[in-house]
């Protein structure tokens, strides 16, 4: 087989030789680039000043940062945070400052992976982005609120780039592919679409991944004998495992548990398995994942169903006994009792406004009837007078004020109609009945 010229002439990756060079080639970003949109016609009028772009992996960062340079006919200056410090920025900054006297020409300078520096590292730009000397796009993929000093944010516009679409995939593969085959469009000719379609799949709206993948493709084709057009179980033996899209200690953490919390929370049982499966996917520490279930059992089932907690705590002790992966489906199996339970926050809410209260009212004394008297001293003050002993009712209950007098009639719990709390509902409506009676 003649070997694709996709790699003739070049030790570049596919990835960096396919770089859209224009806007018209540039792929996604529509809500950032179409007509009438903010950054689009900052480029076109080549005028884009300092700014963030924050977006997955293979999304175009660092493509789009080429192309606004390219358009505003400003020097680029590639830096990553990652392997270079800020001794080199005052390297890049005393170039830019020459090249802007003696050649007129300004300097982006693109900052990859920004939120590697630490805060006395970013705040090292903000003298000169502020003097004009550079034009500072920085690229993250963690959010920035987080990960960036408010000072560098007041100084930079933050532009939000979503992973692109299947059919954006598609069309990356699809032109790499034409390339490959000299332009004849004859894309087919080496991959079966069912084969481009699998490689679409894997790429999980990553450029960069599809292009690297498609890569190792066309060599392991082009080195063994495989018929063409190549079917799906050849890609399949060159692609790794697909990794799930997750950072376990970024936004991607927070968000997973958020979507996995709320699951559960609004009664979705397919949600809650799928969010609980993409982190235990990711390396999410099971324990983590067990220690939330505990918490959704206490703060929105409560009462409801009592016993909700110990199936969470019971998952979590199955778990710690039997490791990965038997012990996950105890997790699983709790996910999905925690779903299908009746929902109540009332004990989660009531506690709150207690604590509010404790805070508001740090200092009241506890009444006297209700304090021990252990000393005859104690019983001479008061203590215990006229403490009413609930057995001595038939039906064990007497009323009396348990609260400081500040704080007597609140009533922060008021259980639910749902699951067990109903029945509490029940006991303390009665119990409120006897006492009405027996105050009369």
């Amino acid at each position: 087989m003649t070997e694709p010229t996709l790699f003739q002439g070049s030790t570049e990756p596919l990835a960096a030789r396919m770089r859209p060079r224009t806007l018209d080639q540039f792929l996604g970003q529509e809500h950032l680039l179409g007509p009438g949109k903010a950054l689009g016609e900052l480029i076109r009028r080549g005028d884009v000043g300092s700014c963030i772009f924050w977006g997955p992996p293979g999304s175009g960062k660092t493509t789009l940062a080429r192309i606004i340079a390219n358009y505003t006919e400003r020097h680029f200056e590639p830096f990553s945070a990652v392997t270079e410090g800020v001794p080199r920025v005052r390297e890049i900054v005393k170039d830019a400052d020459e090249r802007l006297k003696y050649q007129g020409q300004g300097t982006i300078l693109f900052c990859d992976e920004i939120h590697r520096f630490n805060r006395a590292q970013q705040d090292a730009f903000l003298p000169w982005v502020e003097n004009g000397i550079i034009t500072l796009i920085g690229a993250t993929t963690e959010n920035p609120s987080f990960e960036l000093t408010g000072a560098l944010l007041s100084r930079c516009r933050v532009f939000v780039l979503e992973p692109l679409t299947d059919e954006h995939i598609r069309t990356v593969i699809t032109r790499a592919l034409e390339q490959a085959e000299s332009g004849k469009g004859e894309a087919g000719r080496v991959l079966h679409q069912d084969a481009i379609e699998l490689l679409v799949q894997h790429a999980q709206g990553d450029a960069r991944r599809a292009l690297n993948t498609l890569e190792a493709t066309l060599k392991h084709v082009h080195a063994s004998p495989v018929p063409l057009p190549a079917s799906p179980d050849v890609i399949r033996q060159v692609l790794e495992k697909p990794l799930p899209v997750y950072d376990k200690s970024g936004e991607q953490h927070y968000n997973l548990i958020s979507a996995l919390h709320k699951a559960i929370r609004g009664s979705d049982v397919n949600g809650a398995l799928y969010w609980l499966a993409r982190m235990l996917a990711g390396g999410e520490d099971p324990l983590y994942l067990a220690r939330r279930l505990v918490r959704i059992a206490i703060e929105d089932i409560g009462l409801a169903d009592p016993r909700a907690l110990s199936v969470a705590i019971a998952a979590k002790d199955a778990y710690h006994f039997l490791g990965t992966p038997e012990g996950e489906l105890a997790l699983a199996e709790a996910a999905v009792y925690l779903a299908t339970a009746p929902k109540s926050n009332r004990v989660y809410a009531a506690f709150g406004a207690a604590q509010a209260a404790a805070e508001q009212h740090p200092a009241e004394p506890v009444p006297l009837h209700i304090r021990n008297a252990p000393t005859p001293l104690m019983k001479e003050l008061g203590y215990g007078a006229g403490y009413k002993y609930a057995f001595d009712a038939p039906e064990a209950y007497l009323p009396q004020e348990y609260l400081p007098e500040a704080l007597r009639d609140q009533r922060w719990y008021q259980p639910s109609e749902f699951g067990y709390e109903k029945t509490v509902k029940e006991r303390m409506d009665w119990w409120e009945k006897l006492k009405m009676d027996m105050l009369k």
